[in-house]
């Protein structure tokens, strides 16, 4: 029998509540991302003290007890009595919802946190927080715990000649059950890119776990954003482009610098909000750099062919950061991804399209070469194009033609499909005998995938391998990438567990980055994880992932046995048996999931790590090393 539906069926949630009750709603997720969201919430309103021009310094500490603490040098939060509340302004941004400054223009003209929800939420999902407020000489105290529950009143406990706000928390474990451990290089990240941002603002970063420490201080923003970006690689342009104007009220910076690789790197924010979507700022600064190149090639006469080109032949080896600043920004959606203000794209295209040609004009050196860059680009996509055609032909992708090899499953239902790129023929076999017909597919790849971030996209279109990808998946590529056509909602890369089979997956997932991104965003490319032992005794058998795990059998489940330990070298090494029990069983396997949501730090790993230059190559892992957390080879 159903419940009675009535008032009763009705509830309420009082104060922070509905914030524990559903923290994704605010936060996102309760994993790792959604942990470290609490940080950028607390940083953002003393970042919105800097737009305001009121603080030029902020620290961060994570503390020896997974605590955070962050400290600015602004005005401090106001400490009198707000007059709907009853409760001073404090406690009530700590702990009413929609409460904060960010609502009026007189306090913040700019601000990134839009909803007023940042400081509350943190309360809400902390086990406990604690902030000082240095104003009117005077160093005020409040502490809330469990939640957002007030302990202390308001208390002045000292004097002081400073100002500024320091909030400490430390995250409830029952809310982030996966982990409450902050991870340094995430926030080291985060704060190197607002202090690019944000010119001239000091940003410190310490941790009292290792004693690792690290400070951020750019008085030319996103100039220097871009020459970092781009260090290591060879520059097409030396003199790196870059504006900082301010058009019918809205303040607009970006800076331009082309390299010689293959790959688009354009970075575009609204009030330090990074929009991943893009939006109207966006298609100003396209339309000013299609208008201004075509028009300079023109007029200097060398036009002979009436070339005209295209945002496709521009953006090749593009690296750009574009920033404004608006008073009233609109996003499309929670996520605030895609910028929707009519007004900004006429002032980017205004602002860059007269700068830029007068950038030109003045740098003729660095004009030749980007028009050179340019007209290149406009070469290999017309190649690219004819290469694509030439593929649809070849493979028959206009009438679903699947690659010969590929073992697809029986069920059309791309929510339960998977499917298994798995290196060479010998493991291919293997997995298509050991597979779940049902929903698994096999698609065997023979050799080294081809290296696209060395290559012009039409070599690209020409490898086999990626052909028969490409095919069997069937979304298509790049701008032309379709959701809604893909047949397998996994799509898992099972390598052998050595350094060979390391580079197979690495050369894959750059493919998937540089030509399917939408995939990988979508969170459809897992890695599988086969296992590197077994382990036997009679009858008796397990499998270890890694040196530890083995460690643990050999001195618990099998210590008083006489047993044999098995290396696999390679997947080929294992039965059908053994690879659905370790590898591709849904209930035993275990499978890492690829995400792209640090599109700087992502960007950075693939152009280092895979393309031409050898020198950023060796930067990149010797200033990575440290990191790296689970190395079986």
């Amino acid at each position: 029998m159903e419940g009675k539906y009535s008032s009763s069926s009705i509830q309420v949630l009082k104060g922070l509540e509905a914030v524990r009750k559903r923290p994704g709603m605010y936060i996102g997720s309760t994993n790792e991302v959604g942990l470290h969201h609490l940080i950028w919430e607390i940083i953002d309103n003393s970042i919105d003290e800097t737009l305001a021009g009121f603080a030029d310094s902020i620290s961060v500490v994570i503390t020896d007890k997974n605590e955070i603490i962050v400290m600015d040098n602004g005005r401090g939060i106001p400490i009198d009595i707000h007059s709907e509340t009853n409760k001073s302004a404090l406690e009530t941004v700590f702990t009413v919802l929609h409460a904060g400054g960010k609502f009026s223009s007189d306090t913040y003209k700019i601000s990134g946190g839009l909803h007023g929800v940042g400081a509350s939420v943190v309360n809400a999902l902390s086990l406990y927080v604690e902030v000082l407020v240095l104003r009117e000489n005077k160093i005020h105290r409040q502490y809330f715990s469990d939640g957002g529950t007030k302990i202390s009143s308001l208390d002045v406990i000292g004097k002081t000649d400073a100002q500024g706000t320091i909030v400490k928390f430390k995250p409830d474990p029952e809310i982030f059950k996966d982990t409450i451990d902050f991870n340094f290089k995430t926030i080291q990240n985060k704060l190197k890119q607002m202090a690019f941002l944000n010119r001239g603002v000091t940003i410190h970063l310490f941790d009292e776990r290792n004693g690792k420490e690290v400070s951020y201080h750019f008085e030319n923003g996103i100039e220097d954003y871009v020459t970092e970006i781009n260090s290591g690689k060879n520059k097409i342009n030396e003199n790196v482009f870059s504006v900082a104007e301010t058009y019918n009220q809205i303040a607009i910076e970006f800076a331009l610098q082309y390299n010689d690789s293959y790959s688009e790197s354009l970075y575009s924010f609204c009030n330090n909000i990074f929009t991943s979507e893009g939006g109207t700022h966006e298609e100003g600064l396209r339309q000013a750099l299609i208008k201004v190149i075509n028009n300079y090639i023109n007029d200097s006469g060398k036009n002979q062919k009436k070339t005209k080109f295209n945002w496709d032949d521009i953006k090749e080896g593009i690296v750009c950061v574009l920033s404004i600043k608006h008073m009233d920004p609109q996003f499309e959606g929670q996520t605030k991804s895609k910028l929707s203000n009519i007004d900004v794209k006429e002032a980017v295209s205004q602002v860059i399209s007269e700068k830029f040609k007068e950038y030109l004009l003045k740098n003729p050196e660095d004009s030749k070469k980007i028009i050179e860059k340019n007209m290149l680009s406009q070469k290999a996509r017309i190649a690219a194009m004819r290469a694509r055609e030439d593929t649809r032909r070849k493979s028959a992708l206009d009438n679903f033609s699947l690659p010969g090899k590929l073992a697809d499953c029986e069920s059309k239902d791309s929510e339960l499909c998977e499917l298994y790129l798995v290196e060479g023929d010998s493991a291919g076999g293997s997995a298509k005998t050991g597979r779940n017909r049902k929903y698994q597919a096999i698609l065997p790849l023979r050799g080294k995938v081809l290296n696209v971030e060395k290559v012009k996209e039409s070599r690209a279109f020409e490898n086999n391998e990626i052909q028969s990808i490409v095919t069997a998946i069937g979304t298509g590529i790049k701008d032309n990438l379709d959701l809604e056509k893909i047949r397998y909602k996994k799509i898992i890369i099972m390598t052998d567990a050595d350094v060979d089979g390391a580079h197979i997956r690495t050369l894959l997932l750059t493919f998937f980055y540089r030509y399917m991104n939408k995939i990988v965003k979508n969170g459809n490319i897992y890695v599988a994880q086969p296992p590197l032992y077994k382990i036997e005794a009679g009858k008796k058998n397990a499998y270890a992932y890694n040196d530890q795990e083995l460690e643990q059998l050999k001195a618990n489940e099998f210590k008083d046995l006489k047993y044999t330990i098995q290396r696999y070298k390679g997947l080929g090494e294992m039965d059908p048996i053994q690879l659905w029990e370790t590898t591709m069983d849904p209930e035993r396997r275990t499978i890492l999931q690829i995400d792209a949501n640090e599109p700087f730090l992502d960007n950075e790993v693939f152009s280092s790590l895979m393309g031409e230059n050898i020198e950023s190559r060796r930067k990149f892992i010797t200033e990575n090393a440290q990191f790296v957390e689970n190395l079986d080879f």
